[in-house]
């Protein structure tokens, strides 16, 4: 426990020092949907959709569906996924007067690690993304036919979860924490190798044992290519739902 506190204090540090430089203020709210499937005791796959919008004027920023397969690496605590996700990418300005919306597509490979440390569980994520964005015109007033490779981005995503108050037979209410960073990768990056950083802190509801409910706070503090930041304030819902595919036994 000592470790994610001593790396949130870091990295809130870090986002202090780049904060003192050129940054854009913004206020969003992001609502998610998880459906989980499970297929067998090593195997389930992720289904997420995100919708991401401004507060003033309130215009939609993103929209994501995203899909991943899981097999789980027998006891260890380990797991592999692979995935897929159609991002869709409105201006960065919610006042812009252009709003084109561009499909970028988003395979991933990701290894996830958790841990138990007395009641809290710690979760390691690490992801790998490949970034292919649909053309358009020089203006980005319009799409052109086709994708183009970006970029490869890396995340790292260190989690506690911590219960608060037993509900019910495992129905919880629930403290999580996170912080995740996201490095650039590419011949294409210059400046912004550092791409983003995510500190989050929410309370999360176990309304049974397959759906639970979660409000949060986000601050998403992101590097532009131009080397100049974004600093966003998020209040995040998310719902997430188990859904069991194994056959009972008889």
């Amino acid at each position: 426990m000592k470790k994610v506190l001593c790396i949130a204090l870091l990295t809130m540090a870090a986002n202090y020092t780049y904060g003192q430089k050129n940054s854009t203020n913004q206020d969003l709210i992001w609502y998610g949907l998880f459906t989980t499937f499970e297929i067998n005791k090593k195997w389930y796959f992720q289904n997420e959709f995100q919708e991401r919008h401004y507060v003033a004027p309130t215009t939609q920023h993103q929209f994501l569906i995203r899909t991943h397969l899981h097999r789980l690496l027998g006891t260890s605590g380990w797991e592999t996924s692979l995935g897929m996700c159609l991002f869709l990418q409105n201006p960065n300005d919610p006042n812009a007067v252009e709003k084109l919306t561009v499909p970028e597509l988003r395979p991933h490979l990701e290894f996830a690690y958790k841990q138990k440390l007395g009641k809290v569980t710690i979760d390691h994520r690490y992801r790998a993304e490949a970034r292919f964005f649909h053309n358009t015109n020089t203006t980005r007033t319009e799409l052109e036919d086709g994708f183009d490779f970006g970029n490869f981005r890396l995340r790292y995503r260190l989690q506690a979860t911590i219960p608060l108050y037993k509900i019910a037979d495992k129905r919880f209410l629930k403290l999580k924490v996170s912080d995740e960073i996201h490095l650039n990768a590419g011949n294409k990056i210059s400046r912004n190798v550092f791409e983003q950083n995510r500190i989050y802190a929410g309370v999360g509801y176990d309304i049974s044992q397959n759906l639970s409910f979660e409000v949060g706070y986000l601050n998403w503090f992101q590097q532009r290519p131009n080397g100049d930041f974004y600093n966003r304030d998020i209040l995040r819902f998310t719902v997430a739902h188990k859904i069991n595919l194994q056959k009972k036994e008889e």
